[in-house]
């Protein structure tokens, strides 16, 4: 499985950005996996950002970006969206998508995701 970010780049605050992560590999990839994205600013840990689980396409969002991101994904062209809006300065990072084969409790955690993509920067200005 290979997953491939790409939608990043310069927005000033209060713009929007759409994150795109393909999916390819395994032809049943996007609908037997969750998927997931995660954010890296510099000097700081990979931090959870938001997840949509394979079995009812239930989203989940980071408290930080609740109401404001919006994690999706489109079956017929294997790919996951991260639609972000009203963003602000400290949402400026590498941001990662993710895979995994099955549900996990511990979605939240960075360790518990098998596949990365290669991540893309999103830079917020003020």
């Amino acid at each position: 499985v290979q997953l491939q970010a790409s939608g990043g780049g310069l927005v000033q605050a209060g713009g929007s950005l759409r994150l795109s992560c393909a999916v390819s590999g395994h032809t049943s990839s996007i609908y037997t996996m969750s998927m997931a994205w995660f954010r890296q600013a510099p000097g700081k840990a990979r931090e959870f950002v938001a997840a949509v689980r394979s079995s009812n396409s239930s989203p989940y969002h980071a408290l930080s970006v609740k109401g404001r991101f919006t994690i999706s994904r489109d079956t017929a062209k294997s790919t996951v969206y991260l639609q972000m809006n009203s963003l602000k300065p400290d949402d400026t990072a590498v941001y990662f998508c993710a895979a995994r084969g099955y549900w996990s409790v511990a979605y939240t955690s960075s360790s518990s995701w098998t596949y990365w993509g290669q991540g893309t920067q999103v830079t917020v200005s003020s």
